[in-house]
């Protein structure tokens, strides 16, 4: 059996594992109950309704959050020359392509989000099993292929995130830091459900948000109302 700290066990004894809160209470009671030494980051678990396996209830999309992640993301624009200043205006980290290309072939993974041009996916193709288990291959549905490569990094700098349903049903999502005010994890959390919420596939005929769960690094979970997406 695990044992818990003291800040551990007074954090269980906030939170009413009985109880649902309102995302507004949720959005407080996470930052009392945060008790790392770092900047924990504030995390949704989203249990939907949906049956990941079907093509048609497969959820995945991109929202951006309006007061941002919190992280400092390190993002890759593998460009042709002609793309290098629109990428470096924008405020990528790395930028370049064939040196690239071989560094990951090499195995050097060191970035959070690569965005890069349609022309450049078929040379990303090989590396795909370097990529994908991490998740850094681009797509097109997140926004992360496309010749405004300009606009692909300064929404994921400026908070853009993706999320994907995986095979048990749950979306899990960061959306904040636990030192942000209340109303900002609110705020951060309200978008994502409400996007989430527009997804809804017209198949699903039973209830389509069962659960959301916050938390932060290493805290308690709280229960959130369903009824708030």
């Amino acid at each position: 059996m695990v044992k818990l700290s003291k800040k551990q066990k007074l954090a269980r004894e906030k939170v009413d594992s009985n109880s649902l809160y309102s995302l507004s209470d949720a959005s407080s009671l996470v930052r009392e109950i945060s008790s790392t030494k770092f900047d924990s980051s504030v995390d949704l678990a989203i249990r939907l309704g949906v049956d990941p396996k079907k093509a048609n209830q497969m959820i995945r999309g991109v929202v951006t959050l309006p007061h941002g992640t919190g992280k400092l993301l390190r993002v890759l624009a593998l460009v042709t020359p002609d793309k290098e200043i629109e990428a470096k205006e924008a405020g990528a980290d790395y930028i370049g392509l064939d040196e690239y290309l071989q560094k990951i072939k090499e195995g050097w993974t060191d970035v959070d989000v690569i965005v890069t041009m349609p022309s450049v996916m078929g040379k990303l193709g090989p590396l795909g099993r370097v990529l994908g288990p991490r998740g850094l291959m681009p797509n097109p549905k997140t926004g992360t292929v496309t010749m405004d490569i300009k606009k692909a990094v300064s929404d994921v700098k400026g908070g853009k995130i993706d999320f994907k349903v995986d095979k048990n049903g749950i979306i899990h999502a960061s959306i904040g830091k636990a030192s942000f005010e209340a109303k900002k994890i609110e705020d951060n959390a309200s978008e994502l459900l409400k996007t989430i919420q527009k997804m809804k596939p017209s198949s699903i005929k039973g209830t389509y948000i069962k659960s959301i769960f916050m938390s932060s690094t290493m805290s308690p979970s709280i229960s959130i109302e369903t009824k708030i997406a």
